[in-house]
């Protein structure tokens, strides 16, 4: 019409225009009620931060129910580990108070003393008693058990205690920190007479 020069007056306002304002009008009063009623709450949300790391532990494999440990047999009692010797030559020479404690191989002689006890001397009246000696030597990866001299016990029977003890170490892991090539470590191991049961026939004073 403007082209053509017909209608005077003020122009009207284009009709597109007013169409898009329509829409979108329209469409933000839908919208809202619509995201209102859709949206999460905060359980859903809490629910969902959670949910990667209830997923990540259903994949991760379900701990073993572990046997129960064994009691440390009554009749063996074991004194502190004792660092003997070390040193870096082809003999430990060096004294024990500068040797550095290597508690992993401690704690596996200790238990593989308890865990002989098929092996152990059975004493009738006193106690007897095996110094457990183990030597090591991380360079060419070899370690020996052997009865020492503070025992009471050095002979057949405390070799044969020993022997069962190294038989009963763990695998040994040679790459742990250490400082000298050879230790001596050693665990004086007591142990004690069976008790005596009481004869049904003997008297009792109450």
């Amino acid at each position: 019409m403007r082209r053509l020069g017909v209608g005077g007056g003020r122009p009207e306002r284009p009709v597109r225009a007013q169409l898009v304002v329509a829409v979108v009008s329209a469409l933000t009063i839908i919208a809202v009620p619509l995201y209102l009623m859709r949206r999460p709450s905060g359980s859903d949300v809490e629910g969902q931060a959670g949910a990667p790391g209830v997923a990540a532990s259903v994949f991760l494999p379900a701990p073993s129910a572990s046997a129960p440990e064994k009691a440390p047999p009554e009749n063996i009692q074991l004194a502190r580990a004792e660092r003997v010797r070390c040193g870096n030559g082809s003999r430990p020479t060096l004294e024990g108070g500068i040797c550095d404690r290597l508690v992993a191989f401690e704690d596996a002689l200790a238990k593989a003393i308890l865990d002989t006890e098929e092996c152990a001397p059975r004493p009738k009246r006193e106690p007897e008693t095996i110094n457990h000696v183990l030597r090591l030597d991380f360079e060419k990866r070899t370690l020996h058990v052997f009865p020492g001299a503070s025992g009471d016990l050095r002979g057949t029977e405390a070799r044969r205690a020993t022997e069962c003890v190294k038989r009963a170490l763990a695998k040994p892991d040679w790459t742990v920190p250490h400082l000298y090539r050879h230790y001596v470590i050693a665990i004086l191991a007591t142990y004690l007479p069976e008790p005596v049961a009481a004869d049904a026939n003997t008297p009792r004073f109450e």
